[in-house]
Order: C-alpha cells, then structure tokens, then sequence
C-alpha cells in the first residue's frame, strides 16, 4: 500500500502554545490544536508524504474522518507528520500494512470518544445548574455560549494535558503486556484466557427513562458509571464498557470478581439517586479481542444477571466454587436453570455474612 515511501520526516512539528488561540472560530482552533489552517490538498500531502494518493486516503478512513475532495485544501502539517510516521514504520518494517492500519483505526475510535468525553465534562462543568453552583453536573447540550468557553478552556489547558495522555497510554500499554506476557504463559493451549466475568445492570431502568428528565436520567448514568469504575479498579478489575444502564468488568481473581459485586451492590444500596442493581458472575475462558471478551462465560454471566433479584449477586458454579466461606462469602444454592442460548445452568447466590455488611 504505502509505495515509494523513501522520504523521512523532517521533524517533530511543534504547535504554539493551546493558550494564545484568541478565539474559537474553526480557524483559531485548527491553529491552536493543530498548528495552523489547511494548507495541502489530498495529493499535495500525499506527495509530501511520498506516499500513493489511495494509502494516504485509506489513512484518513482508518482515523475516522470523512473523505475530501482530492482539490480542497484540508490538511495541515500535524496531518502531514502523522502520514510520514505511519509511513515510516511500515517503510521499515516496524509494522506491516493492514496492522498499520488497524492500530490507526483502535487509537482513532479511543481518541473520538476521549475527545468527545472531555469536550462534554467541560461544558458540564461551566453550564449553569438549575439548582445552584452546587447542584450535581448532568449532560445537556450547551447554550452557544457555554459551548465556546468551554472550548476556549480546553484551548488554554490542552498543551499541558498532552503529556499526562501519553503518560496514561504508556501506563496503560504496561499493563496490558504485562498482562499479556503472564496470560501467554498461563493458556499453552491458546484458546482463551479464565475471568471472572460480571454485568451489573441497574433494575427498572426503562420505568426511570419515562419518569424521569433527560438531566436527570444523564445524572443517574453519569453517577452509575462513576461508581462502576471506581470500584472496579480498587479492585484490580477492568471495565470493559457501559452501556446506559449496565456495566460489564472483568477480573483475573474470582474473590476479586466477586468483592467487586458485592460492593457494587452495597454502594448502589446507599445511593438515593440510583435504583438497586443486581449482579451476574461467571468465571471461565474467554476470547479477548481489541479491549472487549467474548464467549461462553460472557454470554453465562449476561444472562445469569437476568435472574438475580435487585440487590442480589448471582454466579454460575463454577464461581461458586473458587469462593471460600473465609475468604468472607457466603454462598446460597438455587434451583438449576435453563438460560436461553446457554443451557443448564446451576445459579449461586453470592452474599456477605451479616457482620462484613457493615460499611
């Protein structure tokens, strides 16, 4: 794909300083963010690049952006220096095309989302609240105003925020091959690594959507997740995603797992703003691909937390038995059940003795 690609980047652009952008018209921004206005069209960034006007737009795909006129001057020299590093990994064998290409398209979809995550914290945060400068943060869509201070705050604060993003991927991509590393050498067979799989899934979500104010259904969300991600992580657990109202986490140690939901549960109990929630475990293999876990353990835990009552953890046996009584669980046994898609299942209730409930 990536032809005639002999030319090496004649350094790393740097950008002025986010904070002297004077306004935030599309110009400012492109300035500030990215360190100037358009000033190539595709094949003039293509030839720049020494790379094949087709590999620098399937590039462009690959990040996420919609596709532009060969003719219009849309690319500025950050995009420029981004194309002739991609090229030079795969001009050197550092990586070869379609893996380019995918890793190009994971940091696109992560970054869309970051992106639109802190753009949206920001003019939450300098919205004005109904009840007060007090009042909880919820989502709505800014007045034009808000829209722009917040984006002015972003431009002031985005130079020193970039080092803490690598920071925190390099922190990140650590783990994940420390992890990787450890799970190779723990699955010789290659088909899967064991979790503890867990959905915690809030009760009568869809009776709160009709009864309750887009601001205050996206305070709900926003606290449900907040919640989520903190327990998980003190817990050595990873939240694979959210999804309204549900949450899905893995973690390596079932007493790990299973603490996690417990204490999901006993927070969410003490949270006038949420409903209950109820937890469904399993513990087995499962396939990961591109941060997500797929198989059968996944689909056992989805459909097991259908059956636990609110408030209530419920694991397959598998679980159930890795968790000991000292280790500080109690464990109930239930009737066998068929779950659809999944079959026989022999469900556990996972609880803590009266005296660990104590917070």
């Amino acid at each position: 794909m990536m032809g005639a690609m002999d030319a090496t980047s004649s350094g790393r652009h740097r950008r002025p300083r986010a904070g002297t952008a004077e306004g935030t018209d599309p110009d400012d921004l492109l300035r500030a963010l990215l360190g100037g206005a358009p000033a190539y069209t595709r094949r003039e960034v293509s030839a720049k690049a020494r790379v094949s006007v087709h590999s620098s737009r399937k590039l462009w795909q690959a990040l996420g952006f919609p596709m532009v006129s060969s003719d219009a001057p849309t690319f500025t020299e950050a995009d420029l220096q981004a194309l002739r590093s991609v090229a030079r990994m795969v001009r050197e064998g550092v990586l070869d095309e379609p893996t380019a290409l995918a890793m190009t398209r994971a940091l696109a979809r992560s970054m869309d989302r970051l992106a639109i995550w802190q753009a949206q914290l920001m003019a939450e945060a300098l919205a004005p609240q109904p009840g007060g400068a007090d009042a909880a943060v919820s989502w709505a869509m800014p007045d034009p105003q808000t829209a722009r201070d917040a984006a002015r705050v972003i431009l002031q604060m985005a130079d020193d925020v970039e080092p803490l993003l690598v920071y925190v991927w390099r922190r990140h991509l650590t783990d994940a091959l420390l992890r990787m590393i450890a799970d190779s050498g723990a699955s010789p067979d290659h088909d899967g690594v064991v979790r503890c799989v867990g959905f915690a899934d809030l009760v009568s979500f869809t009776n709160l959507v009709r009864t309750l104010s887009e601001r205050e259904l996206a305070r709900v969300v926003q606290r449900f997740e907040g919640l989520a991600s903190e327990i998980v992580t003190q817990h050595g657990g990873r939240v694979i995603k959210t999804v309204g109202d549900e949450a899905m986490f893995v973690a390596q140690d079932p007493r790990d797992g299973a603490s996690i939901a417990l204490d999901l549960v006993a927070a969410i109990a003490e949270e006038k703003l949420l409903p209950d929630v109820r937890v469904g475990l399993a513990y087995g293999k499962v396939i990961g691909r591109l941060g997500d876990v797929f198989g059968v353990t996944v689909n056992r835990a989805s459909r097991l937390t259908g059956i636990a009552a609110p408030g209530t953890v419920v694991s397959d046996e598998a679980l159930a038995g890795e968790l000991r009584p000292k280790d500080g669980f109690v464990l109930r046994k239930r009737r066998r059940r068929r779950l659809r898609g999944v079959g026989d299942v022999v469900p556990w209730v996972v609880s803590r003795p009266p005296a660990a409930l104590t917070r």
